[in-house]
């Protein structure tokens, strides 16, 4: 076994952020319509409904959660690549059907193709194929940070965009970018030596019920299934109340920016007292608390721009911290060897919410106005609190990987057995087909120095 090196290898820097990078392209051209599309969709034919601009907007999360998984199953068995550049090529033909749609059906059909170009878990598997063990965790992390970077330019320059290329321009944008993305895919991003299952990137179909039946796991998926759906929501009712009090499409930035900026700020000290200080379920269920109270915010302050903004800040940096703080928690919570199947059902359920977010708040505000969107958001994060209250504070664990050799399922179980014995070792995973060591240990009390001379010593 090869003593985990404290640094990348530039093969693993190049595909960590090319793959990071096509990620956040593609989060890009689903995210850059958010804040300006229901004020553009009203003007189509068809517009004069708010449920289906809800369907509009939300229809990418129906098809992304019904084919990612599979999609990663696919590139098991057809390779990673090629399940990428279709997923992108399916991605840019969705984006151009909507740049070219007159009527917002075509655009829900330009959106439902979009999604269907579902790369996601094809993604994390190439990533864990090019990228060792030890460094996993690094490349993951910088695409969780891409995805939120890219999620708080799209608030940014959406309205600047749009003013000076319209929605189709935007739209057109994007299939470009997926193109561009396919390129970097063929020439850019290296060919693995070795394609294998990774039990802790991928789902596995003997796994998912035992994620099903984990209610601590089923209480994470709804609550990334409702923090989707209310942010989806949002978007079919602010721009509406920014309209009203004198700030069109083009110039909404003028409200994100500043919003977005100090909520990236903001989002840091909760995460750091969760993590450092073993206090995440206490964050978690205050972080809820402040989100419900940021929509009451825009409820009764609606008529001000700076209570708007306000609330909208309150409401940003909540959400923040809990899109971050929830793949943690599960990492932390799930069985070791189903922790890729964990992930994959959580991300399913994350863009199933967002289609859900989308169409209920249309069809809320077709129905009974937009006060009646807001209602429904605090009403979801109220029930969300009271699920998650009964949720088991996670313990101050992190997950450490290590390489081993080629070995039989004897010596595998025996090492297994010996780690598990060690000071700060929760559970042990010995995985001889993927020639890893996945623990999960203690933050503090962790013998690593133990765990290196028996990794070493097989």
């Amino acid at each position: 076994m090869s003593v985990p090196s404290s640094a990348m290898t530039p093969l693993e820097r190049r595909a960590s952020i090319g793959l990071a990078g096509i990620y956040g392209v593609r989060m890009l051209g689903l995210f850059i319509i958010l804040p300006i599309f229901a004020l553009y969709a009203e003007k189509l034919p068809g517009g004069d409904s708010h449920f289906l601009i809800g369907i509009a907007l939300g229809a990418y999360g129906l098809t992304q959660a019904i084919l990612q998984i599979p999609a990663g199953w696919l590139s098991d068995r057809y390779g990673r690549k090629p399940v990428i550049v279709a997923g992108l090529l399916l991605f840019a033909a969705g984006s151009f059907i909507a740049a070219s749609a007159d009527d917002i059906y075509w655009i829900i059909a330009g959106r439902v193709i979009q999604g269907a170009g579902a790369i996601n878990a094809a993604v994390m598997a190439l990533t864990a194929d090019l990228t060792r063990e030890e460094h996993r965790t690094k490349a993951m992390a910088l695409i969780g940070i891409t995805i939120g970077i890219t999620f708080s330019l799209s608030m940014v320059l959406s309205p600047i965009l749009y003013r000076f290329i319209g929605m189709s321009g935007l739209f057109n944008l994007t299939g470009v970018l997926a193109f561009v993305s396919i390129a970097l895919v063929i020439w850019f991003i290296p060919r693995p030596a070795i394609t294998r299952f990774h039990s802790d990137t991928e789902a596995n179909t003997g796994k998912l019920k035992e994620v099903l039946r984990n209610t601590d796991l089923l209480r994470m998926d709804y609550g990334v299934f409702t923090l989707h759906a209310i942010l989806m929501s949002v978007f079919m009712q602010v721009p509406f109340i920014l309209r009203d009090l004198g700030l069109d499409a083009q110039h909404q930035w003028q409200v994100y920016l500043p919003v977005m900026l100090v909520a990236f700020a903001l989002m840091v000290p909760p995460i750091v007292i969760a993590e450092k200080k073993a206090r995440m379920k206490a964050v978690f269920m205050l972080t809820i608390a402040l989100a419900a109270l940021a929509q009451l915010g825009i409820l009764f302050l609606q008529h001000s721009i700076w209570g708007v903004a306000l609330s909208l800040l309150l409401f940003f940096a909540a959400f923040n911290v809990l899109e971050a703080t929830q793949p943690s928690i599960v990492s932390k919570i799930a069985p070791l060897a189903a922790k890729g199947t964990a992930m994959g059902v959580f991300s399913s359920v994350q863009f199933l919410g967002a289609f859900f977010g989308s169409a209920m708040g249309g069809l809320l505000m077709q129905l009974y106005g937009g006060d009646a969107v807001l209602l429904f958001a605090v009403a979801m994060l109220l029930l969300w609190l009271g699920v998650a209250s009964g949720m088991r504070a996670p313990r101050a664990l992190m997950t450490k990987i290590y390489s081993l050799p080629p070995m039989d399922e004897a010596r595998a179980r025996a090492l297994q057995q010996s780690l598990a014995q060690l000071r700060g070792v929760s559970e042990v995973l010995v995985a001889a087909g993927e020639q890893i060591a996945c623990l999960k240990v203690e933050i503090s009390g962790f013998d690593e120095e133990a765990v290196e001379y028996q990794v070493k010593g097989v």
